[in-house]
């Protein structure tokens, strides 16, 4: 049976505080990938510069720098699921064309996995 998390179209959602800040509309699910279209909502943009720093830091292969902006993401925002419940953890990345890519767990990352 496939998970109906997975499949194209379904929405998942990305929060500051109790504010649902952009819509996550599944493309695709290439595992442990997700793959969606971002439909900003009120809220996102505070969050559109930190976006673009953690790509900066991948694109320029400095990890430690991108591990601090993936720590500044998940302190700032949470995500649920399309039934609503949260996303223990997840990995997000926007990009500027406005796809979005994640990696997501039920329980939270072992912090020796990163």
């Amino acid at each position: 049976m496939s998970n109906p998390y997975l499949a194209t179209g379904t929405v998942w959602r990305l929060h500051h505080d109790n504010q649902e800040v952009a819509r996550l509309v599944v493309t695709a699910a290439d595992w442990p990938w997700m793959h969606a279209d971002v439909e900003p909502l009120a809220g996102f943009e505070e969050f559109r510069p930190l976006f673009a720093e953690q790509e900066g830091a991948i694109d320029q292969e400095d990890w430690e720098h991108a591990d601090t902006c993936y720590v500044r993401i998940r302190t700032a925002l949470t995500m649920t699921l399309p039934d609503g419940s949260p996303v223990a953890e997840f990995m997000l990345r926007i990009h500027d064309d406005g796809s979005a890519g994640w990696r997501w767990h039920d329980e939270p990352f072992d912090p020796g996995d990163q």
